[in-house]
């Protein structure tokens, strides 16, 4: 099976950095599937779910908070606002994210339109890492 090269990273340090066969990526649009010879692009990604699928089977499931994907048709270079495995996610931790984000919020209620979207768009990723939380 073909592969490309997939590097996710993430600000503390490289996360993974191999070949892949394929990967879905929660892009802003949906979820979009990348596999070897994708058209160049660079896309924006929101919180959820990135699934790596190596040797026919899912290997990798890591949850990232939103960040940006750089395709071509031999790579893959993902940059992570943050990321965690999905089997260490915690559903506590991922509440609290998700009061936080509504009480920001609802903070900037009042604030220029730029500085509401940038808060749900928190709002949405703390709910998304709610999802994959009770799902892991």
């Amino acid at each position: 099976m073909a592969t490309f090269d997939l590097e996710l990273v993430s600000p503390e340090r490289l996360l993974l950095s191999r070949p892949v066969e394929m990967a879905v990526i929660p892009a802003y649009e949906g979820e979009m599937g990348v596999l070897p010879g994708h058209s160049p692009m660079i896309v924006a990604l929101r919180g959820g779910v990135i699934r790596v699928t190596e040797g026919g089977r899912e290997t990798e499931s890591l949850f990232i908070m939103g960040g940006f994907a750089e395709i071509t048709p031999a790579r893959m270079t993902v940059l992570a606002d943050e990321a965690t495995p999905l089997a260490s996610l915690s559903r506590a931790a991922a509440a609290q994210r998700v009061t936080e984000a509504e009480a920001a919020l609802a903070a900037a209620a009042n604030d220029a339109p730029e500085i509401r979207e940038r808060a749900n768009d928190r709002l949405m990723a703390a709910r998304a890492m709610q999802d994959a939380a009770q799902a892991a």
